[in-house]
């Protein structure tokens, strides 16, 4: 890991910074600001669906230098005038819905050995590779199902050939406009599956590559190289986490929880260690409200805000949680 503990990964040093939800404390303007004073902050409010263009608030934050790139509102245009791709991408998010329903049923029973396997009182010497074998399961059916979610990704690239689209072509050209000579990139929380989406059909990530990309909530779940979907106490089911899907692999080297101090039960030791451990080498870091991680000569390190009230926090192994230090 770096210095701070929270991993490294492969990042360039062009500025990567990560924040919790900013409903109730908001960050955001302080770090944009700070890490692009001049120039056209490009904004990608995606995850926010029908409510995408209500970013004023964003706007005023930078002195009305954001622009927004409508990913939403784009998507919902190209589905409109190409049939035939719509088509296809529903018949994909149909086979990827089905995956998912057999990933979980399949998740639920291993994190339920590993979780009885560890419970068990008795000689370390026979119990503790038994451990480490329950873990490998769940380890295993997650990389596996990763793999599963990308071939299903990437036959719908294949066949449907997104990229090659009259529709998306035109789109694409807008957004690549837009970003061109801007000094930042903001990305906005909201509805996870939805962005990636959206960031994924106009390949987004090779147009703002070496911009400073400042992301909060799912935005900074969508950065990351796996986006995990957790809740410790779900109204309904088990509540395992679950791996969703790969991020855009920005951030490198984390796997970030935003609502990680509601959604999480953080003082459940066992709970803790397990998701922890399940994750490595990556490192699990909360990101609720005040919370945020910036890439900072090779680490991941506290967020350098006025603004912000709290440091981020890291997910031990040993079950503990404890704020990432400088």
């Amino acid at each position: 890991g770096g210095r701070d503990g929270a991993g490294t990964g492969v990042m360039t040093d062009v500025p990567v910074v990560l924040l919790g939800p900013q409903r109730h404390e908001t960050t955001v303007g302080d770090v944009l600001n700070r890490v692009a004073p001049t120039g056209r902050i490009v904004a990608v409010t995606a995850g926010w669906q029908e409510r995408e263009a209500e970013d004023v608030e964003l706007n005023e934050l930078v002195e009305g230098r954001a622009v927004n790139l409508a990913l939403y509102r784009r998507a919902e245009a190209v589905w409109h005038r190409d049939a035939d791709l719509r088509a296809a991408h529903r018949a994909m998010q149909d086979r990827l819905r089905l995956l998912r329903s057999s990933y979980i049923l399949r998740l639920q029973h291993l994190m339920e050995a590993w979780s009885d396997v560890e419970t068990l009182a008795g000689d370390p010497e026979v119990l503790d590779p038994e451990r480490e074998a329950a873990l490998d399961a769940v380890r295993m059916l997650d990389a596996r199902h990763l793999e599963r979610v990308a071939s299903i990704r990437a036959e719908f690239v294949r066949e449907a050939k997104p990229s090659e689209r009259q529709a998306v072509r035109e789109e694409r050209a807008e957004i690549a406009r837009a970003v061109e000579g801007a000094s930042a990139v903001a990305i906005a929380g909201g509805h996870i599956a939805v962005l990636l989406n959206r960031l994924r059909l106009f390949d987004v990530a090779s147009l703002i590559e070496g911009l400073p990309v400042i992301a909060w909530s799912a935005g900074a779940m969508a950065v990351s190289e796996r986006v995990m979907l957790f809740h410790d106490s779900p109204p309904q089911g088990p509540g395992h986490a679950e791996a969703f899907d790969a991020g855009l692999g920005i951030a490198t080297g984390i796997v970030p929880l935003p609502h990680a101090g509601a959604r999480l039960r953080l003082a459940d030791v066992a709970r803790v260690g397990r998701l922890a451990r399940r994750l490595r080498p990556a490192r699990c870091v909360t990101l609720d409200g005040g919370e945020g991680l910036e890439w900072v000569d090779g680490a991941w390190m506290p967020l350098r805000s006025a603004s912000q009230t709290r440091a981020a926090r890291l997910l031990g192994i040993d079950g503990h949680v404890e704020a990432i230090a400088a």
